[in-house]
């Protein structure tokens, strides 16, 4: 193993999107490398996924949660604590896309004081290409004007640009992370507290929730 690789990392995300946009079939495909033909909205399951992003292992957790576009509070909580957002439409709706819009200023709002907040735009279910009703020209526009996000158009179905969207949003947080760190004065951490912030790292855990 790489002596690059170092610890592992642990991050928030949340996928967020109108229902019926495919997120909880991208979320299988990626973690499960399965396509749900036919997803059933009362199950709740929880994944847990380490992947390899630029070398350095990011362990996720992604929790897909039924029903959470009922309730605000719910995804206010996980915006707030999440470090990560995949924002996700059907190309096939210009609504979902719309909404997504109200989302973002929520996002943007809760991380006022943080600067360059880790988002990559998602227009999924690239194949039905027939049905398209937003453009990619369209879906750019909005990329650039919500500050030159990343934007990937993806297949659950065909399993197209799935892992990459999330490798995408990792290497944002990885990036800030870094950065954050980087501008901090080291200072000798005091007996025991390496252990206090583990622990406390691990109650905490890392989720990826589907919004």
């Amino acid at each position: 193993m790489s002596s690059r690789a170092g610890p592992q990392r642990e991050y928030n995300i949340a996928v967020l999107g109108s229902g019926g946009v495919g997120k909880s079939a991208l979320t299988a495909q990626f973690v499960q490398g399965i396509f749900i033909e036919r997803y059933d909205p009362t199950i709740e399951d929880t994944y847990r996924k380490t992947i390899d992003v630029d070398g350095r292992q990011v362990m996720l957790e992604i929790m897909d949660t039924a029903g959470t576009e009922q309730f605000t509070s719910i995804r206010e909580m996980y915006m707030r604590y999440a470090q990560g957002f995949l924002l996700v439409f059907s190309i096939t709706s210009p609504s979902s896309l719309a909404e997504l819009a109200e989302l973002r200023e929520q996002i943007v709002h809760m991380k006022q004081h943080e600067p360059n907040i880790p988002i990559v735009l998602v227009g999924n279910k690239a194949d039905l290409e027939d049905d398209r009703r937003v453009t990619r020209a369209r879906a750019f526009q909005v990329s650039q004007q919500w500050g030159n996000i990343p934007y990937y158009e993806t297949s659950a179905r065909r399993r197209l640009n799935v892992n990459e969207v999330f490798v995408d949003v990792c290497r944002q947080i990885l990036r800030k992370d870094m950065s954050v760190r980087k501008d901090q004065p080291s200072r000798r951490p005091k007996r025991g507290e390496g252990r206090r912030r583990r622990d406390r790292d691990k109650e905490r855990g890392s989720r990826c929730v589907i919004l």
